[in-house]
């Protein structure tokens, strides 16, 4: 059997990551944003959170995260080709109202006399992961070995007490481990310098996108959220998404191809709402110095938030749609870290010299291999 490089490990794990997440995301921003202004909203003392009307839409806001696993569980299943409704029932048990009540009392249970620990499933990401991964191979082995005509009912059953079994003896306190490590870890660097952390993160985002290297913080950012209930990692992304407008915005002024200017104002505008992709692949990518801006504007801001100390408290990709979720501390020196990006990267791009029209003439600038790499099949926006 041949070994597999290290790079392809990590590219099947990105590719994974990518393919759980993405059918979700923009539910994730909607809710994360509900969330946001619903703190805005209780901080101002328009809410309170005893109203009957902050009730029902902290349902709303919270129903996504309360039960993200079953919504992974689905997911997960349909990427890794295992059955999506035994994923969901799965999931389902780890969020059974009698069950969850022991969990998060941090009591140990016995099942069969084989002792359980207490581990809180709501909002978890990794656990229901491991546990659809365990489920593709046993359903597998199941289709094997079963005579066809007890499969149909006798494969959902094992799978649902072996797997229901693994993930909450095993697989449960194994996410929360490595949950756990990911959160303390990252905060652990965090602690060290958030000036060089946003410095980093900031500069390095946009270019991790291409390569679809940032699903990795996307888990990490969730993950913290789920442990901690805040997260550094999206404030660090924020003003990269920002420059990525204020570069499209620059390149419109240097046009002077109608077509084309109205092509990147649309894409600074999708940018400027979390939809990078346009402005990235369509944009500055092809003419490689804007992309140099966009970096630098995301470093100069992600320092700023780095300093400004602001803390996501829900789950959204970072937007202009998605501020609320930042509002608190630092809050005002964030909304600057943003805006400095967009005026670094435009001012930049204002600067460099490049082709901005018809890069297919232009052999010494711009090599005619240097083309707008292609989108996604499916055509999924990227969101950071």
């Amino acid at each position: 059997m041949k070994r597999r490089s290290a790079k392809e490990l990590l590219d099947i794990v990105i590719d994974g990551i990518s393919g759980i997440f993405l059918p979700i995301v923009n539910l994730l921003s909607a809710a994360g944003i509900m969330k946001g202004v619903l703190v805005i909203l209780t901080t101002t003392h328009v809410l309170s959170t005893s109203d009957q009307t902050y009730l029902v839409l902290d349902a709303m806001a919270s129903s996504l995260f309360t039960f993200l696993p079953m919504l992974l569980a689905y997911t997960s299943a349909k990427k890794f080709g295992a059955d999506p409704f035994i994923a969901v029932v799965i999931a389902g048990m780890l969020l059974y109202p009698n069950l969850v009540a022991v969990q998060e009392a941090g009591k140990t249970i016995r099942f069969l006399g084989i002792p359980i620990l207490g581990v809180k499933y709501a909002s978890s990401v990794i656990p229901i992961i491991l546990a659809v991964g365990a489920l593709v191979y046993l359903e597998r082995w199941l289709d094997r070995v079963l005579p066809e005509v007890i499969r149909g009912f006798l494969t959902p059953l094992v799978c649902i007490l072996v797997i229901g079994f693994l993930t909450l003896f095993a697989f449960g306190p194994i996410g929360k481990i490595i949950g756990d490590g990911l959160a303390s870890g990252y905060e652990w660097v965090y602690a060290l310098s958030p000036v060089i952390a946003g410095l980093l993160l900031g500069a390095t985002v946009q270019p991790m996108v291409i390569f679809g290297f940032h699903w990795s913080l996307i888990l990490i950012a969730m993950n913290n959220i789920a442990v901690s209930g805040h997260d550094t990692v999206l404030a660090m992304m924020g003003p990269a998404v920002f420059a990525q407008a204020g570069a499209a915005l620059a390149v419109m002024f240097k046009s002077h191809d109608k077509a084309f200017k109205s092509t990147c104002l649309s894409a600074a505008v999708s940018a400027l709402f979390g939809i990078t992709e346009p402005a990235m692949f369509g944009v500055n990518l092809p003419r490689k110095r804007p992309l140099l801006a966009v970096c630098a504007g995301g470093g100069i801001g992600g320092v700023i938030a780095g300093l400004s100390g602001v803390q996501a408290t829900a789950f959204a990709f970072p937007s202009l749609a998605a501020l609320p979720i930042f509002f608190g501390h630092g809050f005002v020196v964030y909304l600057g870290a943003c805006l400095t990006g967009l005026l670094v990267a435009f001012l930049l791009t204002m600067v460099l010299k490049f082709r901005v029209d018809n890069l297919e003439e232009t052999a010494d600038l711009e090599p005619s291999s240097a083309e707008v790499p292609e989108t996604p099949s499916d055509k999924t926006p990227v969101l950071v």
